[in-house]
């Protein structure tokens, strides 16, 4: 195995050319950067925000034929199959 990284060096710019990239930021109106205050109310986040309302993770079966359809609808499929049993829930929870 090649001890020569294929990955490209990272050039920091030099300190002229980075008084030059902070002078031209700042002169740009609609790219101004934050104040200390700004940056101090700021609060980290990770992941996504929780939602009211939470999804459960379930081990369910389907039949292939299910799952073909399904995802042959393409990318949200997961939603779409979830929109679908919600409608059923709805159509037959007023019954019981």
């Amino acid at each position: 195995m090649s001890k020569i990284s294929k990955r490209p060096s990272v050039v920091m710019p030099t300190l002229r050319e980075d008084r030059a990239i902070r002078a031209a930021a700042k002169a740009d109106p609609d790219a101004q950067p934050l104040t200390q205050k700004q940056l101090n109310s700021m609060t980290p986040m990770r992941g996504r925000p929780k939602t009211g309302n939470a999804k459960q993770l379930v081990s369910v079966r389907y039949s292939p034929e299910v799952l073909a359809y399904f995802k042959s609808t393409g990318q949200g499929w997961q939603a779409r199959m979830d929109g679908v049993l919600q409608a059923f829930v709805a159509r037959h929870s007023s019954k019981v």
